[in-house]
């Protein structure tokens, strides 16, 4: 999964998942994302476009705090 903003995409369970940033190195969960709108982000082939037009201020998310 190659990006140069996001670093790593995880399903906790559906339909939320987390994404970490590149640059802030920050966790946030995503919930009630679409199957096929998660399933679109994880083939996209520009990562971070794809977040911006198709997630991002678009679903409720929550940063989640360093362990």
């Amino acid at each position: 999964m190659p990006s140069t903003s996001i670093r790593k995409l995880s399903t906790i369970r559906r339909p939320r998942f987390s994404v970490w940033f590149v640059t802030s190195g920050k966790r946030y969960d995503y919930e009630a994302v679409p199957p096929e709108t998660y399933a679109a982000f994880r083939n996209a082939f520009v990562k971070g476009r794809f977040f911006n037009n198709h997630i991002r201020n678009r679903f409720w998310y929550r940063l989640i705090a360093d362990a």
